[in-house]
């Protein structure tokens, strides 16, 4: 009989999420990944509803949204519950949004714009290593290669290591921030003791935004996007930038393309 949702006890709800986070940690899907799809499945064991109906009940929300939706549900019946997913259920497409990109002069002023020497730093890593926001929290000492001017990213998304440049500028500021002891993570959190959390990096970038009268919706991801797109205005190679990224597929880099200045500029003498 096919799985139903209705009449489920909260033992059994309980039970089932329990098996889906084993089956997530068995895959070595990330912290976040699992936390998603835990989540999503919680919400759709609580509303009864057939897996259809369930996503369609995110219609008004955003493509991703639905799109973890589906994801999530279709994890959960192909390894969990060991059903075939409901057929006829398409995946929404993504949201063909441009990325926010930062002028150089705004990210000099983002990087100038705090006396905390370690915020700086992490600014800076986050800017000039092109780092995700969890790789620059999860970054450690061991991973600064000083000798040869490099960064390790050890098992970033996808589980995969990558090499990126030690940029003088960020050098500088790892040369000057001395924390009590070079072993470990490279950004310890003064309240915790131990990683940051991804919450406290954003609330960083969001004061230091506000201070210097940057108007753009900067998050932590924005300084990754304006370290890609800065590359490619200055004329790096788009495949050299997906290595540095960690881009599994050349389109995801590729959307850089569409907002790089020199192009515009170029256009707009033609007329």
């Amino acid at each position: 009989m096919p799985f139903d949702t209705k009449n489920l006890s909260s033992d059994e709800k309980y039970d089932l999420i329990g098996r889906l986070i084993e089956e997530v940690k068995l895959r070595k899907y990330s912290y976040r990944t699992g936390k998603l799809y835990a989540s999503m499945v919680k919400r759709f064991l609580e509303s009864e509803k057939s897996p259809r109906d369930f996503i369609l009940s995110y219609s008004d929300a955003s493509a991703s949204t639905m799109r973890v939706a589906n994801f999530s549900l279709r994890f959960f019946y192909e390894n969990v519950i060991r059903e075939p997913f409901p057929e006829g259920i398409p995946l929404a497409g993504k949201d063909a949004k441009l990325p926010v990109v930062l002028s150089r002069a705004e990210a000099k002023a983002m990087l100038s714009g705090t006396e905390n020497i370690k915020h700086r730093t992490i600014l800076a890593t986050l800017y000039y290593a092109g780092l995700r926001l969890s790789e620059a929290i999860s970054l450690k000492w061991v991973n600064i290669d000083f000798d040869r001017e490099l960064v390790h990213i050890r098992d970033s998304k996808g589980r995969k290591d990558r090499i990126v440049f030690l940029h003088p500028e960020l050098r500088a500021l790892l040369d000057i921030y001395k924390p009590e002891s070079r072993d470990g993570l490279l950004f310890v959190s003064g309240y915790s003791g131990g990683k940051y959390t991804p919450k406290s990096i954003q609330l960083v970038v969001r004061d230091v935004t506000k201070r210097v009268g940057i108007k753009k919706q900067v998050t932590p991801h924005t300084l990754r996007h304006s370290f890609a797109t800065h590359l490619l205005e200055g004329g790096a190679d788009i495949r050299y930038i997906q290595k540095l990224l960690g881009h599994k597929d050349l389109k995801t880099t590729q959307i850089y393309t569409h907002v790089v200045e020199t192009d515009m500029a170029r256009l707009a003498g033609m007329i």
